[in-house]
C-alpha cells in the first residue's frame, strides 16, 4: 500500500479551491436554499479544521497533524 505525499503548498492550493467551492455553495449568490450553520461549521471544520481545537480529539491517534 502506498501512502500519498504532497507538499504543503499543494495542501494550500487544494484547501483554498475547496473553501471557494464551499463558500458557493452556502451562498449561492444569495440563492441558498437552506440555512444551516451547524452543518456548515462541519464542512468548514473538515476542510480547513479550527487552531483552537484540540485534533486528534483526546483518545485518539490518527490522523496527527503537524
Amino acid at each position: 500500500m502506498s501512502l500519498r505525499r504532497e507538499t504543503k503548498r499543494e495542501d494550500d492550493a487544494r484547501t483554498g479551491a475547496l473553501l471557494d467551492a464551499v463558500d458557493k455553495a452556502f451562498d449561492y449568490d444569495g440563492l441558498a436554499q437552506y440555512d444551516d450553520p451547524d452543518f456548515e461549521d462541519v464542512v468548514l471544520f473538515g476542510i480547513a479544521g479550527d487552531p483552537a481545537q484540540q485534533y486528534p480529539p483526546a483518545g485518539h491517534n490518527y490522523p496527527k497533524r503537524g
